[in-house]
């Protein structure tokens, strides 16, 4: 299901998206996501809630085939801007309950900062086991539980963050085995309306589709 006002705020800081996340995460995330990968050529991976591609960016000369999906269409206008002729970077509008792929057709599903903006995060976890491979994996990064209501007041986030036996759970009820959920060793950091300063941990959690 869409959040149109969260819909709506990605549209209109999609050209400021990548300062903006080099402020909030800086390089972190995306690092530890691509140390729990073993690329190997012709492989498919999706970037779900791709944004301006913060994590396409560093796969973007692999001998891969990138899909970026996102419900902002301003967000993809801006990720195909700065890879006008990529050959192997292909873009698609997409929410949260309804991927556009194929069933069983990603070798890996990556996601930064996504989960928090869904209405339904179990069922978003279950959409991306279908488009996944048997033995396929689930790369993503997300903020702990935390307390800061004005995230979703300013930026439209639907949850303050997660429990991780939470996160545990709901990938376990999606058949993803081999779950591990860890920290980034990073946090988020940004500045409310009002100045007060912000300060969340964030995690890396990982698993494998079952079914090999």
């Amino acid at each position: 299901m869409e959040d149109l006002l969260s819909k709506q705020y990605f549209e209109d800081v999609s050209t400021q998206w990548d300062t903006m996340g080099d402020n909030f995460f800086g390089n972190a995330p995306r690092k530890r996501i691509y140390n729990e990968m073993s690329l190997r050529p012709g492989m498919h991976i999706a970037d779900i809630g791709t944004g301006s591609g913060y994590l396409i960016e560093g796969l973007i000369n692999e001998s891969v085939e990138l899909i970026a999906i996102d419900q902002s269409p301003a967000m993809l206008e801006v990720l195909k801007a700065k890879h006008p002729d990529q050959m192997n970077l292909t873009v698609h509008e997409g929410t949260s309950e309804s991927l556009p792929c194929k069933d069983s057709s990603i070798d890996i599903s990556m996601a930064n900062m996504y989960l928090h903006h869904v209405e339904r995060p179990s069922q978003a976890i279950l959409e991306i086991a279908r488009i996944l491979k048997p033995g396929g994996l689930l790369l993503f990064t997300d903020l702990d539980a935390h307390n800061y209501d004005q995230l979703i007041e300013e930026q439209h986030d639907r949850w303050k963050g997660f429990d991780r036996q939470d996160i545990i759970a709901w990938m376990e009820e999606a058949g993803f085995t081999d779950i591990v959920v860890d920290s980034v060793g990073a946090d988020c950091c940004t500045k409310s309306c009002a100045g007060d300063a912000i300060e969340i941990s964030i995690f890396i959690a990982k698993g494998l589709k079952a079914g090999l």
